[in-house]
Order: C-alpha cells, then sequence, then structure tokens
C-alpha cells in the first residue's frame, strides 16, 4: 500500500496528513515545528518506516489542508473525506461515524454515543475508541464530552479540546 503525505503550516503550527489510495489516514494537530510532525507521521504507520511514503502533493491532501487552515480561523467546515480505517475495529469505526454525525459547534456526550449505537452501556467502551481516533477534527472526537458537562479526555491532550470546541463556538 502506498502512502502519501503533507505537512504544512497553518497560524497555529505545523500540521501533518497522511493519505492511501482508500482515503485519509492520519492528521496531526498543530505542532511548534515541521521535524515534530513528521516525527509522529513516522510513528503511526509502519509504511512511512519502510520508504514506501512519498512527500505527496496529491490533490486532495493539498484541498484538504486549505480547509483544515480555513477551519482553525474560525470558518465553519464539514469534511466529508473519504478515510481509510482499515486499521480500526468494527466497533472504533461505528463510534466514530456516530461522532461524525455531531453537528459543528455542538456537543454530545458519551452516554449519548453508546445510546445512538444501541449499546447504552458502553460509555467507558466509547471513550478508549475516541482516544484512538488518528483523524481529529475530521472525526470531531472534542465534540464529545462528559454527561456533567466537563471536557472528559482527549488524545492530544485537554487544552486542544478546549481550543477546538473555543475555536467552533466563536464561529456560531
Amino acid at each position: 500500500m502506498g502512502l502519501s503525505y503533507l505537512i504544512f503550516n497553518t497560524s497555529l503550527g505545523w500540521m501533518g496528513l497522511m493519505g492511501s489510495l482508500d482515503g485519509l489516514r492520519r492528521l496531526v494537530l498543530p505542532q511548534p515545528s515541521s521535524e515534530q510532525v513528521q516525527h509522529i507521521l513516522g510513528e503511526s504507520d509502519s509504511g512511512y518506516n519502510t520508504g514506501i511514503l512519498c512527500e505527496a502533493g496529491t490533490s486532495y491532501l493539498k484541498a484538504l489542508a486549505e480547509r483544515l487552515r480555513r477551519y482553525l480561523s474560525g470558518e465553519p467546515l464539514t469534511f466529508p473525506d473519504r478515510l481509510d480505517l482499515s486499521w480500526a475495529t468494527s466497533f472504533q469505526r461505528g463510534v466514530w461515524e456516530t461522532t461524525q454525525s455531531i453537528p459543528y459547534g455542538e456537543t454530545r456526550s458519551y452516554i449519548w454515543v453508546a445510546g445512538e449505537m444501541g449499546m447504552p452501556g458502553a460509555a467507558r467502551a466509547v471513550g478508549q475508541a475516541l482516544s484512538r481516533n488518528r483523524l481529529p477534527i475530521i472525526i470531531p472526537c472534542h465534540r464529545v464530552i462528559r454527561s456533567d458537562g466537563s471536557t472528559g479526555g482527549f488524545s492530544d491532550g485537554k487544552s486542544w479540546k478546549r481550543r477546538l470546541l473555543s475555536i467552533e463556538s466563536k464561529a456560531i
């Protein structure tokens, strides 16, 4: 499987995208340097380390990078991009699909996601699946919070979760 990547700068730092012929596989939230993004991409997919990865320039990664810049600037956008989730379990894919239905600028609870999936007792498992999301923003796991209104966890840190929620609340 050939992988392509793109590292690009935004107003909040350097980001990275990795994709296959089947779709987007990884998004790296803004980092202080392009080297940090490259390191994170290298840890996220074995293809990166075997030399089959090429710096893209593929049009879909460039177009997505531009939409992400606009999103981070506060423009309300959706991301209907094709995703390569072949590495994920069916439960994870179900959680992420449900999460993608949460409208921009709104939040839902872990319990809500579990209930939407027909598994009302699986809120903790939902949280675990969201912690393995390699596509933050695209799969908007930051929109899932605790039922008491607190933010809950986020794989890239709670400060990023709060920042993404703030970006969306200001745009509404």
